[in-house]
């Protein structure tokens, strides 16, 4: 039996669309096996505001990143658009 379909973008919770690419929450380069659907302009994000330490210890401490002050920005603004958005990540 297959697994579901992702429905919802693990990061900004909104639907996803026709693109889906998978974020290791915990980076493979330290250790992390899981990987969690998610919008490419999301995931972008997340890489242009954490390095992979900073994922693995946010991660290990139990903290959720949609609530990381870095990102209260962008998911207010994300959150208004279509599920297949994308703008240039900066």
């Amino acid at each position: 039996m297959r697994a579901p379909e992702p429905t919802s973008c693990w990061l900004c919770a909104r639907p996803l669309g026709r693109r889906v690419e998978w974020h290791h929450p915990r980076p493979k380069s330290r250790g992390g096996r899981e990987t969690v659907p998610v919008h490419p302009i999301c995931h972008r994000t997340i890489h242009a505001n954490f390095t992979n330490v900073e994922l693995a210890r946010l991660e290990a401490e139990g903290v959720p990143l949609a609530s990381h002050p870095k990102l209260e920005r962008f998911l207010g603004w994300i959150g208004r658009k279509p599920p297949d958005f994308h703008a240039p990540t900066r």
